[in-house]
């Protein structure tokens, strides 16, 4: 059994006692209910050209092991937050070392520290942090379920993530579906040709290219050189993983990305935000 086999069959047994039928309309009236997050597509493609950074808050990894295994998630997040252009926060537990309350206290910290959501928060928390921006936030974990997505949108995300190669087509268009129900954008993340091929039939606007085999671990940024040029000049192009240095993110934005995803490089920076903006480029 590979890495992601494992991960996937470990996390269908982990959410089993959660799942419970949500239909589309509870999904929008969730997403009625509650304040629009900021946007994570439109925060992917910045005005000036430069490379989008997605900041990751990630304690550990089963490739690279502990990180920053007693990190706090939302003052990482602040250290993040006046240069990155989204965040990715980790909620998976077992694997990677987070949970659904990083998540939350992530979104009460970029809404300048209030932990209850009202109808304004988020537009005008980059005010009430002293003038740093609101960046979207992503719930980066293996989701399965429609239930993943209610809860992602309850605790501030702005979007989730698909692993095309960890899921049939009914499940990615049932997780499809219910995020947009919510008011979520959904990253695509993919790693063959034949990935892009079904994420493309099944609509995705953002496509991340994992340089990182999730079945063995290991990491080439060729993959992005080799993927990214046969998207559609349409989807918002995002290389994740194996990304450290602004020469590396120069390299996959030659090849067309317009967003890098970078964690284990920022967790373990002394300047996470001075990285952020040599990756900008």
């Amino acid at each position: 059994m590979d890495k992601l086999t494992e991960i996937m069959a470990w996390k269908r047994r982990e959410i089993a006692p959660l799942v419970r039928p949500v239909s589309l309309g509870e999904l929008a009236a969730l997403n009625a209910r509650l304040p629009a997050p900021p946007s994570f597509a439109a925060a992917l493609r910045r005005a000036d050209g430069k490379t989008a950074v997605i900041a990751e808050i990630k304690r550990r990894s089963p490739s690279a092991g502990a990180i920053a295994e007693n990190a706090s998630a939302p003052a990482q997040a602040r250290r993040y937050q006046s240069a990155a252009s989204a965040m990715s926060v980790l909620t998976d537990h077992k694997y990677f070392g987070g949970t659904l309350d990083d998540l939350r206290a992530v979104a009460a910290a970029l809404r300048g520290g209030d932990s209850e959501v009202t109808s304004d928060k988020w537009q005008v928390a980059g005010d009430e942090a002293g003038g740093a921006p609101c960046p979207p936030i992503i719930r980066k974990d293996f989701m399965v379920h429609p239930v993943q997505v209610a809860e992602a949108r309850e605790a501030g995300a702005g979007a989730i993530l698909i692993i095309v190669r960890a899921l049939d087509d009914g499940e990615i268009e049932t997780l499809h579906a219910a995020a947009r129900a919510a008011g979520l954008d959904a990253l695509f993340e993919i790693h063959h040709e034949d990935e892009l091929a079904r994420a493309l039939r099944h609509g995705a606007r953002i496509i991340g290219v994992n340089n990182r085999d999730l079945s063995v671990f290991k990491t080439d940024l060729a993959l992005s050189e080799r993927l990214i040029p046969q998207f559609p000049r349409d989807v918002i192009a995002v290389s994740e993983s194996g990304i450290f240095t602004g020469a590396d993110a120069a390299r996959v934005r030659a090849a067309g990305a317009h967003a890098v995803l970078v964690g284990e490089a920022l967790m373990k920076a002394r300047d996470p935000a001075a990285l952020i903006r040599e990756l900008n480029g």
